[in-house]
Order: structure tokens, then C-alpha cells, then sequence
């Protein structure tokens, strides 16, 4: 234990300040979501990654990736929201394996209803406490950390 480096007080007070600040943030947006829209913050995460593509598929991989998802949770989501019909899946024909996981009209639907009021929440809750100043040091500082991130997932 003589090798930790243990936050400074400074750090420490941070630390926690962004933990509650992230977790409360979260909780708040999904029940907004879950009011308004009959969607969770995981359906609009995974209808965002889909409508952010030019023919609204992706490989599950690449979804896996882009959410940062464990596999088992990745599948157990999707097959919830292919239940209700928010997404579907597609074979894929350059490899008979695999599939695409393929936003449906109900999908494309449900996020075009969800996101007005999903972006007023977002402005409301987090940037309308924020100056334009605070918001590119926001943006630096979680650009520096997800580098990071991206440095060690490399290294394993």
C-alpha cells in the first residue's frame, strides 16, 4: 500500500463530485425518457448509434464498440428491443456468420419522438449550468480521458 497514490483532497472532492454528478445526471435522463417516451437511456443509446448511420445498421461488434457494452449485455438489450420492435436483425452477406442488427420504422420513429424532449432535459439539466467557456473545457477534459481510455483498451 506504501506504492498507492492516493487522491489529494482536491482530487478527491472532484472524484466524487463527477460520480454524483454522472450517476444523478443518468438516473434523471432515463426516467425523463421512460416518462415522455416509453424508452430507457440504453434504447436511445443504441437508436443513436443506429440513426447515426447512413442505412441504420450496424454489426453487433460495432455497436458492442461504440457503447462501450459488455457482449452478454449488448445481446440481452437488443433481444428486448426486438421484442418490441425497435430493432430487427439482418444476415449479413459478405459473412454468413454474421448478422446486422438494423433499426426498424418503429425504431427510427420512437427516436424521432423521443429526441426534442430528450435534448431539452440534456440543455436543461447539464449545459444551461454551463458557460460557452466551461463547455470547450469540458469537452478537453473528457477528450484527455478518453484517450486514455482508448490507450489501455489498446494494451489489452
Amino acid at each position: 500500500m506504501a506504492d498507492t497514490r492516493w487522491l489529494d483532497e482536491g482530487q478527491q472532492r472532484a472524484w466524487r463530485a463527477y460520480l454524483g454528478m454522472q450517476g444523478r445526471l443518468t438516473a434523471e435522463l432515463n426516467r425523463q425518457l421512460q416518462s415522455t417516451s416509453n424508452l430507457s437511456l440504453a434504447d436511445y443509446d443504441v437508436l443513436v448509434q443506429l440513426t447515426d448511420t447512413p442505412d441504420g445498421r450496424l454489426r453487433p461488434f460495432e455497436l458492442q464498440r461504440a457503447l462501450g457494452w459488455e457482449q452478454s449485455r449488448l445481446s440481452h438489450h437488443l433481444s428486448r428491443m426486438q421484442r418490441r420492435d425497435l430493432v430487427g436483425r439482418e444476415e449479413c452477406g459478405e459473412d454468413g456468420r454474421g448478422a446486422y442488427v438494423v433499426l426498424t420504422d418503429a425504431g427510427r420513429q420512437a427516436i424521432a419522438d423521443a429526441a426534442p424532449g430528450h435534448v431539452e432535459a440534456v440543455r436543461r439539466l447539464f449545459f444551461d449550468a454551463l458557460d460557452p467557456d466551461e463547455v470547450e473545457t469540458l469537452y478537453r477534459l473528457a477528450s484527455a480521458v478518453l484517450d486514455r481510455l482508448d490507450a489501455a483498451a489498446a494494451r489489452r
